[in-house]
């Protein structure tokens, strides 16, 4: 049985470099409850400091939804696809600036391991050092 290999869909990245700059953050979603008081900072944000962010970031999309019976989220969607959703239950309107303030500066890459060292062992190997020589005799 033959199988079939599916790529993954390939997507240009925008880079950022001499010819302009593009916000990797595309859209901003805003979800909250209207009842429950875990929203209560996420409604005060929405009342006063909402549209302020919207008018200096025109290029990013504001999603404002409630969400019934559920704690407050903000999720951002990136160029590349990927998502960060953030819980902001309990907080206050300032802190919530903050975490809009990551969200919308975030690169939409997750971190990686950039401090990963190689391993180098101090004792030789007790086999030697690998060759294609060593399957098979040489012939000449």
């Amino acid at each position: 049985m033959n199988k079939i290999h599916r790529a993954k869909h390939i997507i240009s990245r925008p880079k950022n470099g001499v010819s302009g700059f593009i916000f990797q953050c595309r859209k901003i979603e805003f979800n909250y409850c209207e009842r429950s008081g875990s929203s209560r900072g996420m409604i005060e944000y929405l009342k006063s400091r909402l549209i302020s962010f919207a008018k200096k970031n025109p290029q990013i999309e504001i999603i404002v939804t409630p969400r019934p019976s559920k704690h407050p989220l903000i999720r951002g969607t990136y160029l590349n696809g990927f998502q960060k959703d953030i819980c902001v239950r309990n907080k206050e309107p300032k802190d919530i600036s903050e975490v809009v303030q990551l969200i919308r500066d975030h690169t939409g890459y997750k971190a990686k391991g950039r401090f990963k060292k190689p391993v180098i062992s101090t004792t030789p190997s007790v086999r030697g050092i690998w060759s294609p020589f060593n399957t098979r005799p040489h012939v000449i």
